[in-house]
């Protein structure tokens, strides 16, 4: 797929996400099926701002460090648990087939 088709399924993986779950960005690559973690977080920090972009996370389940106060705040709003300002991703992964 070209890259405008990779930003589209990108940004249209994200907005399946539903609130009180999280993804990583390597979730999004393999549901996706084309690119890694590195190429769905520069097209989210270009294009995300219009998708719940919060909902994507670092596989460590830390936010990343330029967003970490407004994403633990936009998570905790959509219900999911913060401790340590950390996600525990076993309890909130979004798995597509569900």
């Amino acid at each position: 797929m070209d890259r405008e088709e990779y930003v589209e399924a990108v940004l249209v993986a994200v907005e399946s996400i539903p609130p009180g779950r999280v993804a990583t960005y390597g979730d999004i690559a393999a549901y996706v099926g084309q690119g890694g973690p590195r190429q769905v977080g520069a097209i989210m920090r270009e294009y995300g701002g219009g998708v719940p972009w919060w909902r994507v996370i670092r596989a460590s389940g830390i936010p990343a460090d330029e967003v970490v106060d407004d994403q633990l705040q936009l998570l905790r709003g959509d219900g999911v648990r913060v401790t340590n300002g950390k996600i525990n991703l076993n309890q909130v992964r979004w798995h597509p087939d569900e």
